[in-house]
């Protein structure tokens, strides 16, 4: 029995270890892989155009000239964007919204960074716009990416100010549109098309969000959705699609979809473009990518029905655009047009929501029975203690308080377990040469001391999915991006920056720049203060566990605080300091259940050496 125990708890630990590792020793690798033949390719292509003459752009891609983001503003007349949250323009030539910075968001955690990029113009490399407009089939005089908007001098868009752009095609059609904004992330752009003609016409509107081009590292996380993403369908069967960059080039470069209502756009790990169309609108939505001059351009785009424009008619047409970072509070506060946000029991009910699941543009991936949950406990502490380091410490108490009475009947049998350990070994030794004999004598001992073997893996089977919960929550949320800590720890979505290579800072050398081995020591071998402090509370606590009964087995559980320490060293110190202050949390319960009944530990050990004292566990 104990031996079926310890395999038991050795697949789980090991399950552990690979669903960790994964990330790092699989994942990371190819990843790197594919960075390397990306850059080989590029220098190929570098000598291969060198070599016929061909300009290259400032990434030294032989691809069509770009030009500088300046260069491509400068292309057409525009109107300020000046708002709480944002900064930019809108281009008159094709009326887009193409210049955008969040004015909320840094680049990096350094004084004086610059605020985020969203959109970029066409003709700068990695475009990223949104444009509206009429489609009709032989239908001449639409405006289109040259048409040039006429805008009256002066205006400025800014919340309760709203811009109006003009166009007359000459041929008895004028177009009116009227962009508004709020102070956050929502525009709302109102088309309006006039017939002044004497004949008929057949229009359909149509919106899309559009990048041309992507950087290297979009795309590449397995944790995070990068990508087309929407909540399409009608009624009941909506539900949430995506297309992750690469596969969506890859295996589905055209998809469509018929939808009543919902929304569609492209989202990064953290900043979102998605069009809203009227929740009552038949729309025909697409995800496509096409390929224009070598360039990739990812594109999702909506249809709305064809509508007839008799002489002397109007037709008008809303389209809502989210430009923004994805902050639940704000996605939620859309969602339920700015009423306040239902129960956290009704969350997962769609009835009252304006903008159906819109905070499903927050990946919170498969286990979102877990992983929303945890934000939103996560969010309250935030709210009262105001750092989210310390409401994660918050929250680890919280969960170790709903799993005390399982977890104290786990350690009380892990207590029981070791204290009986010579016994078993006795028993072992006893009945070497028959297992059946053995077995039947352990079962007789473990049921005389009222021991349940199978407790003592009860508490690693629940926090499995409690710690891949955190860490998707930590790692998809912008809650944690740039969220300080204390002393050196500046951002904890990050990992630790400090290293032992340079004694923790105290040596002004970073070890990433040291030749041949700097990719080592700045990467696999990058080891903080947090990861070391991990590591000796993971040491500790597999100390004060039951010795496995097998020799191999002793052996790879000792290896585990290691290679646990070297794994989490790479991913954000958010997450190693829930795991660290968890173990803490562990230890003191395992330590006081030692004590009640009188087993010897390793900390009782370690003081009675500090005091030059026999170990007592009285």
């Amino acid at each position: 029995m104990q031996n079926d125990n310890k395999n038991t708890l050795m697949f789980i630990v090991s399950a552990f270890a690979i669903l960790i590792g994964y990330q790092f020793f699989i994942l990371g690798p190819q990843q790197k892989k594919a960075e390397a033949e990306m850059r080989a390719k590029k220098a190929a292509q570098q000598q291969t155009a060198a070599q016929a003459g061909v300009p290259l752009d400032a990434n030294g891609n032989p691809a069509p000239l770009r030009l500088s983001r300046d260069q491509a503003k400068a292309q057409s007349p525009r109107i300020v964007v000046d708002t709480p949250a944002l900064s930019g323009s809108i281009a008159l030539k094709g009326g887009r919204i193409d210049d955008l910075f969040l004015r909320k968001y840094a680049e990096t955690t350094a004084k004086n960074s610059p605020p985020v990029e969203l959109f970029r113009p066409e003709g700068a490399e990695h475009a990223w716009f949104a444009d509206f407009g009429w489609a009709g089939a032989n239908l001449p005089g639409l405006p289109d990416s040259r048409t040039v908007w006429t805008a009256a001098p002066g205006q400025v868009l800014r919340p309760n100010s709203p811009v109006t752009l003009t166009y007359d095609n000459g041929m008895g059609l004028t177009f009116t549109r009227v962009i508004a904004v709020d102070d956050q992330a929502m525009f709302s752009v109102t088309d309006s098309v006039k017939n002044n003609g004497t004949a008929a016409f057949q229009l359909a509107p149509y919106a899309t969000v559009q990048r041309q081009g992507i950087t290297d590292h979009l795309g590449k996380t397995q944790i995070v959705h990068e990508g087309a993403i929407g909540v399409l369908g009608s009624g009941k069967d909506q539900k949430l699609e995506l297309a992750k960059y690469q596969k969506w080039k890859k295996d589905k470069p055209l998809t469509t979809f018929d939808s009543v209502g919902g929304w569609a756009g492209i989202t990064d790990k953290y900043w979102l473009a998605a069009l809203i169309p009227g929740q009552t609108e038949a729309i025909k939505a697409q995800y496509r990518v096409t390929n224009v001059a070598g360039v990739d351009v990812y594109d999702v785009n909506f249809v709305g029905p064809t509508q007839a424009l008799n002489p002397g008619a109007t037709l008008t047409q809303t389209t809502r655009l989210f430009a923004g970072a994805k902050t639940v509070p704000l996605l939620r506060k859309y969602q339920y047009g700015g009423a306040k946000p239902p129960a956290w029991w009704e969350f997962w009910s769609n009835a009252k929501a304006e903008i159906p699941r819109f905070d499903w543009a927050v990946d919170w991936g498969m286990f979102s029975m877990f992983t929303r949950p945890i934000f939103n406990v996560l969010e309250i502490f935030y709210k009262m203690v105001g750092n989210f380091g310390l409401a994660i410490l918050a929250l680890t108490v919280l969960l170790k308080l709903i799993l005390y009475p399982m977890a104290d009947k786990s350690y009380e049998s892990m207590a029981k377990m070791k204290k009986i350990a010579p016994e078993v070994e006795k028993l072992k030794a006893k009945h070497k040469d028959d297992p059946a004999k053995q077995q039947q004598e352990m079962m007789a001992l473990y049921q005389k001391e009222k021991i349940n073997p199978m407790m003592g893996c009860l508490p690693m089977l629940i926090q499995i999915p409690v710690f891949y919960a955190l860490y998707k929550v930590l790692t998809v949320t912008i809650e944690m991006r740039h969220a300080p800590f204390f002393g050196w720890i500046q951002d904890l979505s990050a990992r630790d920056p400090s290293t032992i290579f340079n004694l923790f800072g105290a040596i002004p050398w970073d070890p990433a720049t040291a030749p041949l081995i700097g990719g080592f020591l700045g990467g696999p071998l990058h080891i903080g203060v947090w990861p070391l402090l991990y590591g000796f509370t993971m040491w500790l606590t597999t100390a004060m566990n039951p010795p496995a009964g097998d020799p191999i087995q002793q052996k790879i559980f000792q290896l585990f605080p290691i290679i646990f320490t070297f794994t989490l060293s790479q991913f954000a110190v958010g997450l190693v300091i829930y795991w660290c202050w968890s173990n803490v949390l562990t230890i003191v319960q395992q330590y006081v259940m030692m004590r009640r009944y009188k087993v010897e530990n390793p900390i009782d050990r370690i003081i009675a050496r500090l005091q030059g004292k026999a170990v007592s566990t009285t």
